[in-house]
C-alpha cells in the first residue's frame, strides 16, 4: 500500500540586495525506512534562481545524500574539494557530517533544479544549518 503526504515546503529568500538570491528548497516526500529502524528517506527540490546561490551549510550529522542536477548546471565544492560542476542527469553524494561550501546555480541567465535525498535519523529536523566552516 502507498499512502501520499502532503508535506509543506521550505523557502529560503535573500537576506539583502547585496547578496546574490539563495535557493528555494521543497521537501516532496519524508518516508520511515521499515527494515532500518530510527532511519528515514527524505527528498528534497532545490530551485535556484539564475544567479541563486545557497549559503555555505552543514546538513545533520546523520545524513547520507544523494543528489542530482534535473535542470540546469549545478555549481559544488564538499569537504573542501575543488569546485565542479554537474550538468542535468550527473550525482553526487555528501558523507554525514560534511560541509557544503558552495552549492549554486553554474548560469546567471538559466534556473537550475536538483533533487537531493537524505537517508538519515528519523528525529531529525533541521535538514540544512548556515555555516562559515
Amino acid at each position: 500500500m502507498v499512502f501520499a503526504a502532503t508535506i509543506p515546503a521550505l523557502s529560503i529568500t535573500s537576506v539583502s540586495a547585496d547578496e546574490r538570491p539563495v535557493s528555494k528548497i521543497s521537501v516532496v516526500f519524508d518516508q520511515p525506512l521499515p527494515n532500518v529502524p530510527g532511519k528515514s528517506m527524505r527528498g528534497v527540490i532545490v530551485d535556484y534562481a539564475p544567479g541563486a546561490a545557497s549559503p555555505s551549510h552543514r546538513h545533520p550529522k546523520s545524513a547520507f545524500i544523494y543528489a542530482t542536477v534535473l535542470e540546469g548546471e549545478v555549481r559544488s565544492s564538499v569537504n573542501g574539494s575543488p569546485e565542479w560542476t554537474c550538468k542535468v542527469e550527473e550525482y553526487w553524494y555528501e558523507a554525514p557530517g560534511a560541509f557544503h561550501a558552495v552549492s549554486a546555480n553554474a548560469s546567471d541567465t538559466k534556473p537550475a533544479r536538483l533533487m537531493a535525498v537524505f537517508v538519515l535519523d528519523s528525529t531529525e529536523t533541521e535538514l540544512v544549518t548556515p555555516s562559515s566552516r
